[in-house]
């Protein structure tokens, strides 16, 4: 996914503020959804974070065009390991490992159905 750093993305210094990287992430795992006409949340059933650990290597400023490219490591039945990494060009400015566990009602850990599966090992 690719975007663009706006004002609103930066501190007084026009560099990247550090919580919109996370942000710039979880966008880009819902549009693996949004791409197939899809939800990340279906039927009361979605993902949350239950970790992650990120390195922040180099700032972007106001006015870069970014792209974040996501990575599946590891699918289990009820969640998943993925390596997202933020680009400025050819230069990896940012990178995270997320843990997500897919929540049914109630907040209990579902099985991930098997479409959903596909639809995030083909991406």
């Amino acid at each position: 996914m690719k975007t663009r750093i706006y004002y609103d993305d930066t501190d007084v210094g026009g560099v990247v503020y550090h919580t919109n990287y996370l942000k710039y992430c979880e966008r880009a795992r819902s549009e693996i959804f949004f791409s197939q006409n899809r939800s990340p949340s279906e039927n009361g059933s979605h993902f949350v974070v239950k970790s992650l650990s990120c390195n922040f290597l180099s700032p972007a400023f106001f006015g870069d065009e970014i792209e974040v490219k996501t990575k599946l490591l590891k699918m289990k039945n009820a969640s998943m390991l993925i390596e997202q990494k933020i680009f400025r060009e050819d230069k990896e400015l940012f990178n995270l490992i997320v843990e997500l566990a897919y929540i049914g009602i109630g907040a209990k850990p579902k099985k991930i159905p098997q479409d959903i599966k596909e639809l995030l090992l083909n991406s």
